[in-house]
């Protein structure tokens, strides 16, 4: 059958195709990609090219399809796999395989996030690496990869037992949490995930410099709502603040935090949040820093006497993503919250290939659907002339402003084809 999907070359070289795709083999499956979520990672393996460790050398001749957060539906299933899998089933996909660098996105011919119809390899059913998800929204499932960066993040923080060499893992319940410079998009996810998760703080404070994005952040996510979840959420502007680490240290109660969260790979971040770490203290840097230099000042008096330590990631595993696929489906967690902007597979090329100067959160790409990339912000302007956005920015608006299964469903219904 015919398939439409964005093709990479080489270096910055990514082609809008129409192309065959083969009859699926025995152990392969067929699937409908209605929804992939653009990420930073596709524009640098889009910049990269062949030089990208994920991308094959032959991609000249032998182009890949790129897209690796996506959700859709099974379409054909091959022998092997008749039983366990089934036509009109929903699904998302863990796109980094273990043992090796082929990943959904970066090296296969016919499979990416971003093609409207695609085979899945033998090597993610076999792998373990095909999820089911039973959601509304194919956003929400698409979206599920950069959650599990969050609650990989959670998952990674640790404690110690005073006495024994036991680290145990994650944040410490009913504790202080301060996430730094995270009014952004992911930083909002992980607010969301704090507050709705089994596992909670009593105090949650969002930092940021931008008195705009806190105000946003607010309505958001409101202290009343998160109150309701036995969790005390503040948000405080620490560019208004002589002294950050101090203003933070005092809304603790004078005995620090637990977990601290460092959002901006920025220096005097990384140092403000060794500042406010209480005994036994965690401190995630989740930022990614592009100079490979990047380092800051740690208290390591504090290291040695307080017990005090450090943890990162960079992403998460398939537990991580079952366990966000499982919150978003059962409507406890929002990722809407990372949405900002909308199109059709049409726009994906040059959205792509611009993502470090697009701004804002994650960037939607409607597979079926032919729409520029448009901001969820600008749907009410556009809608003065066009009933099409005035429509969508109904629709928003009915959900405080984000994106929703209801916009969604409306879009795939009524977008051009």
């Amino acid at each position: 059958m015919k398939t439409t999907g964005l093709r990479l070359y080489g270096k910055s070289d990514i082609r809008l195709e129409s192309f065959e795709l083969p009859p699926i083999k025995d152990d392969e499956l067929l699937v409908k990609i209605v929804c992939d979520s653009l990420c930073m990672s596709s524009w640098k393996a889009a910049v990269k090219g062949e030089d990208h460790k994920r991308v094959p050398e032959d991609i000249a001749t032998n182009p890949t399809v790129i897209g690796h957060e996506f959700c859709g539906e099974i379409v054909e299933v091959g022998t092997k796999w008749q039983g366990k899998y089934s036509p009109g089933q929903r699904f998302v996909v863990q796109p980094a395989m273990k043992d090796t660098y082929y990943a959904i996105g970066y090296s296969f011919p016919n499979m990416g996030g971003n093609m409207t119809y695609g085979i899945l390899p033998a090597a993610v059913m076999s792998g373990g690496y095909l999820l089911p998800y039973d959601g509304e929204a194919f956003f929400a499932g698409a979206l599920a990869e950069p959650l599990s960066c969050v609650t990989g993040a959670v998952h990674s923080n640790y404690h110690t037992v005073q006495g024994e060499y036991t680290h145990k893992m994650g944040i410490r319940e009913g504790g202080k949490i301060a996430a730094l410079a995270s009014a952004g998009p992911m930083g909002l996810a992980l607010l969301d995930y704090l507050i709705n998760r089994d596992v909670r703080p009593s105090l949650l404070v969002c930092t940021d410099i931008d008195g705009g994005r806190l105000a946003y952040a607010e309505r958001i996510l409101s202290p009343a709502d998160a109150k309701k979840q036995g969790v005390e959420l503040v948000y405080l502007n620490t560019r208004e603040l002589a002294d950050p680490a101090s203003a933070l240290r005092e809304l603790s109660g004078g005995e620090g935090f637990d977990d601290v969260f460092v959002f901006a790979p920025v220096a005097a971040v990384v140092e403000q949040g060794d500042a406010i770490l209480a005994y036994d203290g965690c401190l995630n840097f989740f930022a990614g820093p592009e100079k490979e230099d990047f380092s800051a000042r740690f208290n390591f008096y504090n290291v040695h006497y307080n017990a005090m330590h450090i943890a990162g990631t960079s992403g998460g595993n398939t537990d991580d993503m079952i366990e966000s696929l499982e919150l978003a489906a059962a409507g406890r967690t929002n990722p809407a919250i990372l949405v900002t902007h909308v199109g059709g597979l049409d726009s994906a090329a040059e959205a792509t290939l611009n993502m470090p100067e697009l701004g804002g959160g994650k960037k939607l790409i409607y597979n079926h659907i032919s729409m520029p990339l448009t901001a969820i912000a600008d749907f009410a302007k556009l809608g003065e002339d066009d009933p099409f956005f005035a429509k969508l920015a109904e629709l928003v608006e009915g959900s405080g402003g984000l994106w929703s299964a209801e916009a969604e469903q409306w879009l795939l219904k009524n977008g051009k084809q």
